[in-house]
Formats: C-alpha cells, structure tokens, sequence
C-alpha cells in the first residue's frame, strides 16, 4: 500500500532547540516528527526546550540510531542540522543491502531514513570544514554525502553562507545542502543550463541569496564521482568550493561571493537594557581579559619540556557594536579568549552578552532557553544553533519552486 506523504509535513532530526522548526513554520511547514538525544547526558535540556514549545508534533529523546524507519511518518522535507564526523564507510554489506558505516556516525542514520521514506526534499546544515574533510584525504566526507544522495536520485546543491552577508547581526558561516527527488523541479533548476547560471541565477540558493564570481574569469570545476560509495570513502578526494550541486555522478563547483545591498543588522541592536550586574566584569579580572583577546609573541613550555614560540593576533576588545557579531561559540560567556566582551552603552562598563542577547544573535524569540535548564547550557544551544532566519528563507524558497 502506498503511503501518501501529506504537504508541507517536516521530519527534524538532530533538532536541539528549534531553529529549523522556528523557520520553517514561519514559512508554511509543519512539523510532525523529531528527535533529539544528547548522548552522554542525563538531563536532557535542549530536548525540553524543544518540546516544551512544540507539543504538537511527535517528539523523542531517543539515539536516532534506534529508532526504527518504519515509526517515522512519511513526510514532504527531511532536515536536520548533524555533526561533522568521520563519514568513511567500514564496510560494504555482502548482501547488497547496501552500505554501512562507522557506528555512531549519525550522517549514516540520514542516509537510513532518506532511504527508507525517499522524501520529496532534504535541507540539511553543518559546519563549513565539512567541504574540505578529513585533512589527509580532502573532500572525501562531503563526496561520500553527495554519493549517497544521488545514489538515491536526488540532485543535490549547496552554499557556504555567512549570516552576516545578508543582513543578519552575526558572522555565522555554515554549508547548507538542499537536495530533491522532483523530477520537474530538477529539471527547472538545473536541467539545461550551464552550471555558472545555475549557481548565480536559477539554482536553488542564488534567487534568494544573492551571489557573483569570487575574483575574474573564473569557471565552474567538474569533479566526478565514483560509482561505489565504497570506493569513494577509500579513493576519492577533490576541492570543493563554497557553492556547486550534483547531478548523478558529476558535480559542478564554483567559488562565489554574496551579493547584498539591504539593510544590515548589529551587534548593538541586539543589546538588552538595564541588564543585571551578574554580567560585568569585575575589575580585578580585566587585565586577564586584556592579556587573552589581545596579539601575543612569547615563548612557551609544552607538557614535555619543549620550549617553543607561540603567537596569535588581536581579537577586538570590547567587540565593535556598530558590525555584526564575531561566530558565537558553544563556550561563551566563560573566561576565553572567544568570549564576546561588550562596553554596555547604558553603563560604559564592560560586560558579557546574557543569554536573550545571543539568542536574539541566532534569530530565537527572547527566552527561547529559559525552560529550565542552567544558564551555562543556554549559552551552549545557542552556540549550537543555526541562524533561523535563514532556515526561514529556504523554507519558503522550497515553496515557491514546488508550486
């Protein structure tokens, strides 16, 4: 018996604190299905925060790798924002079932249930390293993405964006792929086109944001996939640029820049008023912040003995209000040199960013995290978490070429 997939039905995975649910139902989607295990843990606060605020779909707290395909309803979109990992492949099933990989490397748990339920549409999102990974063998964890998607015929495209280069208060860089199974959909995007229009003009990405040539005269690179997903993991390696797609076994690649003269948003429209004293810094503490964001040449001793000359540039310090926000990472608001320090305009003193202020970096509502977990964790989903106005973008793009 033949499923029917409802529209605009969402399946979310790796779903941590909403974002790609915040966008998508911002943009006509539902979401029907998630999951979200943190392993290790035995409070489980992201997936608290998650379902506290969408007790409407099926939500579980689970290891995705147990969950069976047959328990996730058939949906229209598949997304999820997944680790990067080692993705080679362990082995190759003898019974021609397919592949297997490295246990607990959950792109292979995407590729399972993509496999199993062949939604019409996948958007996915990881860090920007995926591109060139693993260092000894460059490109092959993101060729093994793009074999087992096209292994199941979908086309697949992606972009490298900085949040901050369409307007949005914090420079967040993070490759998004966007893959679909329509055959008509396919053939309007990238069917009879040279492969530079499509990744300036009429793909997936660039009608909504926005793209030229990075520098002159260049032209898309043309990399082929092998045939066995196997044998990628074990031979394959190319240089992937910050945009391209797939089709079957060729993949076209072209380094672009952003494109985009709308309005720009910044770290010091984010800034709360009157915030607590518990956020400044202390001024004892202030010359130990100085020392860790400012250059450094000096000398070092390693845990060996080995004296060794180590340096690095200046971070700014207080961090400019007047331009989006440096990447917010998962330890912000601890003692680090990545820690954004700001001089609050209200007092003149210098202080951290509060938990809403990096919530509203990302795109959440205020108090997005404030369910209950500890502060320190807030800070962490938040350097976690994709930007959502962007997912909300896509979101709508997927519907305006799907009718």
């Amino acid at each position: 018996m033949t499923v029917r997939t409802q529209e605009n039905t969402v399946v979310e995975l790796f779903a941590g604190v909403g974002g790609f649910n915040l966008g998508l139902r911002e943009s006509g989607w539902k979401v029907i299905f998630a999951n979200q295990w943190e392993p290790g843990k035995k409070s489980q606060w992201a997936f608290d925060c998650y379902n506290s605020h969408f007790p409407e779909s099926v939500n579980l707290n689970v290891d995705v790798a147990t969950v069976d395909a047959a328990d996730i309803p058939a949906h229209e979109l598949l997304v999820g924002g997944f680790p990067c990992q080692d993705y080679s492949v362990a082995s190759t099933l003898a019974n021609s079932k397919g592949i297997q990989g490295k246990k607990g490397v959950l792109w292979w748990e995407i590729y399972r249930i993509a496999s199993a339920k062949m939604p019409r549409f996948i958007l996915l999102e990881n860090v920007d390293r995926l591109l060139k990974s693993p260092a000894k063998q460059r490109g092959r964890d993101f060729g093994i993405i793009l074999a087992c998607l096209s292994s199941l015929g979908y086309t697949v495209e992606w972009r490298v964006i900085n949040a901050a280069d369409y307007g949005f208060p914090q420079r967040r860089r993070r490759t998004f792929i966007f893959a679909t199974k329509d055959k008509n959909i396919q053939k309007t995007l990238y069917g009879k086109k040279s492969a530079d229009r499509v990744l300036l003009e009429s793909g997936f990405f660039a009608p909504v944001f926005p793209c030229r040539l990075y520098g002159q005269n260049l032209i898309p690179s043309v990399v082929k996939l092998l045939p066995d997903i196997k044998e990628v993991s074990d031979t394959f390696h190319a240089a992937f640029e910050n945009s391209g797609y797939c089709i079957g076994n060729e993949v076209h690649t072209l380094r672009v820049e952003a494109v985009y003269d709308g309005p720009r948003k910044t770290l010091g429209e984010c800034l709360e008023h009157n915030v607590s004293e518990d956020f400044y810094i202390k001024k004892e503490d202030e010359a130990q912040w100085e020392y860790m964001k400012g250059a450094k040449r000096e000398k070092r001793i390693a845990a060996n003995g080995h004296e060794y000359n180590y340096s690095e540039g200046p971070i700014a310090y207080p961090d400019f209000l007047d331009k989006p926000s440096r990447t917010m990472l998962t330890g912000e608001s601890s003692k680090n040199r990545s820690t954004h320090v700001v001089r609050d305009p209200e007092s003149g003193r210098l202080r951290l960013l509060t938990p809403v202020e990096c919530e509203r970096l990302d795109g959440f509502p205020d108090n997005w995290t404030n369910t209950g977990m500890p502060q320190k964790f807030r800070y962490f989903c938040m350097g976690n978490a994709l930007v959502v106005g962007l997912i909300e973008i896509m979101g709508k793009r997927i519907q305006e070429i799907k009718d």
